[in-house]
């Protein structure tokens, strides 16, 4: 497997730790999106949306990181990871859209303002990301995971842009349940740290 990737995309970042926590064998292939390899028509013919992850599995294309933890987990990581029933299933599924919804118009945007000089509003993007974080900390009152009793790819969609907030200028010291949380997801084996940059609360 190939996973064209970036070092400092969350989305990236969340498809690349999913892959480790199980043990799959792949090869992080990093595009430089400054230099718009991504745009470039060979990556466009693989992903007409032009982004980052997508993932090569020997020829079976998937883009779009949420898409390729479900896929990865459907493939290799058994129910462990998503599980088949009903509502376990839809529970992650909430999550997911959490991931894709709230957490990028909150703490993903605050941190593009810091690292890519985005167009947002920061004050407008800061009080999303306290909004999200302050219903995930609520969430994980009495429980140590998200979606289950045991770590499934809905804490892996959430986690890599919840642990850099601070680099969008968002404070996690009022998170306690945040905090421990992203403590266990560090303890997996397989865990892969995603990369710092010292911008923000982090300068």
């Amino acid at each position: 497997m190939k996973l064209y990737s970036h070092q400092l995309s969350g989305h990236a970042h969340r498809a690349r730790l999913f892959l480790s926590l199980i043990g799959a064998d792949v090869e992080i292939i990093d595009l430089d999106l400054a230099k718009g390899e991504h745009k470039s028509p060979g990556y466009l013919a693989l992903d007409r949306f032009g982004q980052v992850p997508l993932l090569d599995d020997d020829g079976v294309i998937v883009a779009d990181s949420n898409a390729i933890m479900v896929y990865a987990a459907k493939k290799h990581g058994g129910t462990e990871w998503l599980p088949e029933d009903a509502l376990g299933a839809a529970k992650v599924q909430r999550w997911l859209s959490v991931a894709a919804g709230q957490i990028a118009f909150g703490p993903a945007a605050a941190r593009l303002i810091t690292i890519f000089k985005a167009g947002f509003n920061p004050e407008e993007v800061i009080a999303r990301a306290h909004g999200v974080l302050k219903l995930i900390d609520a969430e994980l009152e009495g429980r140590d995971w998200i979606a289950a009793e045991r770590p499934t790819i809905a804490d892996v969609a959430l986690y890599s842009y919840v642990a850099r907030a601070p680099e969008g200028n968002v404070d996690l010291a009022p998170y306690a349940n945040v905090n421990a949380w992203l403590r266990r997801i560090e303890a997996l084996p397989g865990f892969v740290e995603f990369a710092r940059t010292p911008v923000g609360l982090n300068a």
